[in-house]
């Protein structure tokens, strides 16, 4: 069981059916007059730089157009083209640090962007298809491996299947969708949409979906690479980051991932073990995810605490807002020192040392706190399961860090072997950046087994 180092602590005080309404849309979709009012505010500039902007490259003020010209199908097909992940990603996509930072609407005198990210999404939950908006080309006769059924993995078996290519995608976990099903905040992604939006890329044919094919366990990279045309890896970040402190496995610790997605599959809210005072160690959007829902599973005190500043955090304002608006202590200026224990072992506190920053450097100034706790979640960054690269072939992928070394075409070291998504090296670790790493390749892998002259 994912949480058995939380099983004592007591379950959730609330009914399944009242702990739900905490979990519902953070963004409300708007209606079609708010739709109707809000694209009529895009002033569909030339050189629009919400689209230079997007990782997915999607034309912004196309879809925008369209919305206001009530060609809602015709915004979903613009959106999907670049983005086939479009719905998910208009919900938790970092539009305030993206597309609306930068719509020339965004300044004093307007007072706030247009809404992208909810029209994009009002778009996509509209569209009325007859049937997938996308075709398939002539059967290349040539056959991809993909490795992983998250975004990127999806993204890239889409536009290869859409190429006239087959596609089989090795997935370790029960279902697919990989972050967007089991690693985002139950209140972004609402009403099983992951699995919805999975369910519509598939329509396009030539994708066939293996569940609990794991690489390192049950199938292996020379397997795949001998029998494939082309292997594509979207293995994603698969191991969360150890504090390297003593008592970091004692009951009562535990990865803030493992919570949200039990959290995520859980069918009776009522069942989790929610501790009444918890700490959250780290300072991007899982810890802040993980903050907000113990907090609004019943949690009486949840303190977020961060080695640096407010300003050095990765999770952006709107984030950080969320979690203030939700009671949630935050504490910076301070790492952790000791993992407090009590009698039986469990998790009872830590012990935070204060932080500055000293000639440029962070440092410890020997000043401690402790604060007391019935559970500790960590989300201090996650890498690569080592476990999915331990075949003789995958250990010869060149690494950059942690991560697998790609070139511009998202080609490994190994022939006919590629990757995208978070296990790569450049990059910011967002769905957005995944789908279109996935997409890139596609063209590429196409370009490459087809013997094209160059990549799409």
């Amino acid at each position: 069981m994912i949480l058995e180092s939380l099983s004592y602590l007591p379950k959730s005080k609330e009914a399944n059916e009242s702990l739900a309404k905490h979990f519902t849309d953070l963004a409300p979709a708007l209606s079609a007059r708010q739709a109707a009012i809000e694209s009529s505010r895009c002033l569909y500039c030339y050189d629009a730089p919400c689209t230079r902007i997007c990782p997915s490259e999607i034309d912004v003020a196309s879809f925008i157009r369209n919305i206001h010209d009530e060609n809602i199908n015709g915004a979903a097909a613009g959106i999907l083209k670049q983005n086939i992940l479009g719905g998910s990603c208009s919900r938790v996509c970092p539009t305030e640090i993206l597309c609306e930072d930068a719509c020339v609407r965004n300044h004093d005198a307007e007072g706030q962007p247009v809404k992208i990210g909810l029209l994009q999404r009002y778009a996509i939950d509209n569209m009325r298809f007859e049937q997938h908006p996308f075709k398939r080309g002539p059967s290349t006769g040539k056959k991809i491996a993909v490795v992983g059924a998250g975004p990127a993995g999806l993204s890239c078996a889409h536009r290869l299947a859409m190429l006239g290519n087959e596609v089989v995608i090795y997935e370790a976990k029960e279902k697919s969708g990989g972050l967007n099903e089991y690693g985002i905040a139950k209140y972004k992604l609402t009403d099983n949409f992951a699995q919805k939006e999975v369910e519509f890329l598939l329509q396009i044919g030539g994708i066939t979906i293996k569940h609990g094919q794991a690489l390192g366990v049950n199938v292996q990279l020379k397997q795949l690479h001998a029998n494939y045309d082309a292997v594509f890896l979207g293995l994603g970040l698969g191991a969360s980051k150890q504090m390297g402190l003593t008592g970091e496995d004692a009951p009562g610790l535990l990865a803030a991932v493992d919570y949200i997605a039990a959290l995520r599959q859980s069918d009776d809210l009522s069942q989790l073990p929610v501790p009444s005072r918890a700490i959250v160690i780290g300072a991007g959007n899982t810890a802040i995810d993980m903050a907000v829902q113990i907090q609004r599973l019943g949690a009486e005190e949840v303190t977020l605490v961060y080695r640096r500043g407010f300003e050095a955090m990765s999770a952006t304002g709107h984030e950080q807002h969320i979690a203030k608006e939700n009671q949630v202590r935050m504490r910076t200026w301070a790492q952790p020192q000791q993992v407090l224990l009590d009698d039986t072992g469990r998790v009872r506190g830590m012990r935070f040392e204060k932080t500055a920053v000293v000639n440029g450097r962070l440092s410890g100034t020997g000043e401690t706190f402790e604060i007391a706790a019935d559970a500790i979640f960590k989300a201090i960054g996650q890498s690569m399961d080592e476990t999915s690269i331990s075949d003789p072939l995958a250990k010869t992928l060149k690494r950059d860090g942690d991560k697998i070394h790609v070139d511009d075409q998202f080609r490994t070291v190994l022939p006919r072997i590629y990757a995208g998504g978070d296990c790569v090296a450049p990059g910011q670790d967002l769905t957005v950046q995944a789908v279109q790493h996935g997409k890139l390749a596609a063209h590429a892998i196409h370009a490459d087994i087809n013997g094209l002259k160059e990549a799409a």
